[in-house]
């Protein structure tokens, strides 16, 4: 998750390998490519057949799938799509993000509306900022209200080899970070990194062929909602996460009751609350009640961020969703170390586009 000497392709290439390697295969069908900045950070587009031939899968189906800051979940999406319809064998997704190179915040604004917002100032902060004010407003949240969000991604990112972070925090540590745009402070930021990661789909009557313990794919969803907060008649209510959950919930034949562990896209504390909420885990105005009363835990009510999160393993764009697959599956197959959530059957994992004007629901099972 640290800065990385190669080049965006190289990095990509290196993850290939090794799933391929981990599954004792030489190649895929398909190879389906999640990045948002190398357009404005290496100048690069074209990522699907680069990262092909980089990685020496010459002659497959490669492209690169976006939905900006959501991206991994919807490259992970469209690859259980291909496999499930029967098209594709095997197939790979990777995300790759360098973003240690160039100037990432403006880039990113970009996930926003180019003409309405980004002329006026916006970018991901201080929208994010503004949905954290409107809610400690709101719901009467006290200064230190967010501050466990960060101290359990942090405390379970110590364990976690591919963290950037892997230092705990106090609560006070947290609450008495400098402000980056008010109330929104440093530590309730998931910070900028390199990053790649890759995941391996095959079909479920063919998964045991490449792995003794593999993991199901019960559900794929997306939803969006109205693109600008100004449009949406409740900017605190993420429709787009309720939406997607609903229909990962139907498409598994579950609910969130069954869920054991909830890896949500914390690039800002409150977003977390707000997937809490939207994912039926907590009332509307209660999902910071959840880190604040100490039931995010790996033996709490719903544990998230189980092996630190956008907050504390770090945010490649592009990488994170793909990231999170393998966390989950490190935990649904029991091989999460000191950082394993008990017995657990299902985990969900959920990413966030823009500010949730797009949202991916995945549901895996053991």
């Amino acid at each position: 998750m640290k800065a990385n000497p190669d080049s965006l392709s190289q990095m990509a290439a290196t993850v290939i390998g090794e799933a391929l390697q981990n599954a004792s295969v030489t190649g895929v069908e398909a190879l389906y490519v999640s990045n948002m900045l190398a357009d404005e950070l290496q100048s690069q587009k074209h990522l699907g057949a680069l990262f092909a031939d980089e990685a020496g899968l010459h002659g497959v189906e490669a492209m690169r799938i976006g939905a900006a800051t959501a991206g991994g979940a919807a490259a992970l999406r469209v690859a259980y799509l291909a496999v499930a319809s029967g098209d594709v064998d095997l197939a790979m997704v990777v995300g790759a993000e360098k973003m240690s190179e160039g100037s990432a915040v403006p880039a990113l604004a970009k996930a926003l509306d180019a003409k309405l917002e980004v002329p006026l100032g916006a970018n991901m902060i201080n929208r994010n900022a503004e949905l954290m004010r409107m809610y400690m407003e709101r719901y009467k949240v006290p200064k230190n209200g967010f501050a466990n969000f960060a101290v359990n991604a942090h405390k379970n990112a110590k364990h976690n080899p591919n963290a950037m972070f892997r230092k705990p925090v106090s609560a006070a540590t947290a609450q008495k970070s400098r402000v980056i745009y008010a109330p929104l402070r440093l530590y309730d930021s998931a910070p900028i990194c390199d990053g790649a990661a890759a995941v391996l789909l095959a079909p479920t009557d063919q998964a045991r062929a490449y792995t003794e313990t593999p993991v199901h794919m019960l559900a794929s969803t997306v939803a969006t909602d109205y693109f600008r907060l100004e449009d949406r008649p409740s900017p605190l209510r993420l429709r787009a996460a309720e939406m997607s959950a609903e229909k990962a919930f139907r498409a598994a034949n579950v609910t969130h009751a069954d869920i054991s562990l909830f890896e949500v896209h914390d690039a800002f504390s409150i977003m977390s609350a707000l997937q809490l909420e939207a994912a039926g885990f907590a009332a509307s105005g209660r999902g910071w009640r959840l880190a604040h009363e100490n039931k995010i835990g790996l033996k709490g009510k719903i544990p998230i961020t189980t092996m630190g999160g956008l907050k504390a393993r770090g945010h490649p764009i592009g990488a994170t969703a793909l990231y999170q697959t393998c966390e989950l599956v490190l935990q649904l197959t029991e091989r999460a170390g000191k950082n394993q959530v008990r017995k657990p059957k299902l985990g969900m994992m959920q990413s966030i586009g823009g500010v949730a004007s797009t949202v991916v629901t995945h549901i895996l099972g053991n």
